[in-house]
């Protein structure tokens, strides 16, 4: 898998959220692969916020890896905490080099007030204006690369406000979904994440 060339399609990686497991993408998955493409979702441990988000992302980086090998291209679908971690991964561990398209669903890409509720380090750095958030808006920007998609509801209590899931480039998809969790499964959600896949 390490040798896929740019021009076919590459495999997709589906990063989970917090306090979830891969098969959140369980729909989507089945959806994706029924229009011949290869995914996979990952399964980071712990899943609870209590490791930082940078110990995610190299957990992420160390099973890519070893499924696509260290060089091989890929798109990304993220899941709520999990498209922070898909950003660290790309902005920091060079993920960027491998990455055509990323596509968030509910992610606090401007931190969410709910993450107050919680001391986990993990759940700390997604406090708005952590040195987490900071951090990675230095250069968020460099994500412009590539096709970017940022997927969120305005109903979603969980991400607060819901328009910290908004990133302030690339494409932008709203949908009126009722709550936080019902996002990766729902037709209209998958249908922009095959959307964000192809352009």
């Amino acid at each position: 898998m390490s040798g896929t060339a740019r021009n076919t399609a590459p495999p997709v990686v589906l990063v989970h959220g917090i306090w979830d497991t891969p098969s959140v993408f369980n729909r989507m998955r089945a959806c994706l692969e029924t229009a011949g493409r290869s995914a996979f979702a990952v399964s980071l441990k712990p899943n609870n916020g209590s490791v930082t988000l940078e110990h995610s992302a190299d957990q992420l980086r160390q099973l890519i890896d070893a499924r696509l090998g260290p060089r091989g291209f890929l798109d990304m679908v993220a899941f709520s905490m999990g498209g922070l971690v898909a950003r660290y991964y790309a902005q920091r561990l060079g993920g960027l080099e491998r990455m055509s398209h990323l596509v968030t669903i509910s992610t606090p890409h401007c931190g969410t007030r709910t993450a107050y509720l919680q001391p986990f380090p993990g759940v700390r750095e997604m406090r708005p204006g952590s040195p987490f958030m900071q951090d990675l808006d230095r250069d968020a920007a460099g994500l412009a690369r590539i096709s970017v998609t940022s997927i969120w509801s305005p109903m979603d209590i969980l991400i607060f406000p819901a328009v910290s899931s908004r990133l302030p480039f690339g494409r932008e998809v709203r949908i009126p979904v009722l709550l936080h969790f019902l996002m990766p499964g729902d037709r209209r959600v998958i249908e922009a994440v095959m959307r964000g896949l192809k352009d």
